[in-house]
């Protein structure tokens, strides 16, 4: 069962795209026309959004029953179906759309997260998404990071603190920032601080209290590995900016704890699948 928050994606996705009702499919199927379609998984990856594409077929008409064939987050070959999905014909085919739409993005997200994750196996990297994702599609987007093995960094500005290098420059310094930050977070947010090199990271670790986690953006291999050594394990460390498939194994050997990908989702190619309806 989706969250009402999810339900409400769904629902501006179906209002977008039915408007006054799907015109197409009215005209041309009999009122009484039932059908039956079969979600085919058309090139090998991890399925994710099953329990979304069922959420849009009963917003769309109660009656049409969409089952799944396997689990969300699981992996699967080129030529296996997902779910199947049956009910009124012109329900079926005005939710079609909408319900690929998700499970074709969710499950593109969900294996780049697989590869990120599995190419890190063995190391003591977690792979982190970011706020990298689709206007008014973030609960989906990170919802797919998880069911492909990742982890979600904030999941906005509200949840998390997360200085960065305009935060600095307007503060005056890390210190700065992180002395406005600790005079109002009286709710204990986790604070993350961003060091693009080596001084900056000696400031960040002389802070007292020690802040929650550091941000290493865009440095190289090498300047990664002297910060890991510089640390020593005091304050976990994140590297980040650039990450990609080709480079995230070198980065975790490393030593860092985790690296955050924007990859994942800002420009995720979908998985293909289709709707097979007879």
């Amino acid at each position: 069962m989706v969250s009402e928050a999810v339900r409400a994606v769904i629902q501006r996705a179906l209002d977008e795209d039915l408007g006054t009702g799907d015109v197409t499919s009215q005209w041309t199927l009999p009122a009484d026309c039932s059908l039956r379609g079969e979600f085919l998984v058309k090139a090998a990856g991890v399925i994710a959004g099953l329990e979304v594409v069922a959420a849009v077929f009963e917003l769309v008409d109660a009656r049409v029953a969409f089952r799944p064939l396997v689990a969300d987050g699981q992996a699967m070959s080129a030529g296996a179906l997902a779910g199947v999905v049956e009910g009124p014909g012109v329900a079926l085919l005005s939710a079609e759309r909408t319900a690929l739409n998700f499970l074709q993005r969710m499950s593109g997200i969900a294996t780049a997260t697989r590869r990120f994750v599995d190419a890190v196996r063995g190391t003591r990297a977690v792979i982190l998404d970011t706020r990298k994702t689709a206007p008014g599609l973030r609960l989906l987007d990170k919802w797919a990071v998880r069911l492909g093995g990742g982890e979600n960094h904030r999941m906005g500005l509200y949840d998390m603190v997360l200085i960065k290098d305009n935060h600095i420059a307007g503060a005056g310094g890390i210190t700065a920032a992180v002395a406005g930050v600790r005079a109002h977070n009286a709710a204990g947010l986790l604070v993350e601080v961003e060091v693009k090199s080596l001084a900056e990271l000696d400031e960040a670790l002389a802070l007292r209290p020690a802040v929650d986690r550091i941000l290493l953006d865009n440095m190289s291999l090498e300047t990664l590995r002297r910060a890991v050594q510089v640390a020593a394990g005091r304050v976990p460390l994140e590297a980040s900016g650039g990450v990609s498939l080709d480079s995230v194994a070198h980065i975790a050997a490393t030593g860092v704890d985790f690296i955050s990908a924007g990859a994942l989702t800002h420009s995720v190619r979908a998985l293909d699948i289709s709707l097979d309806v007879a």
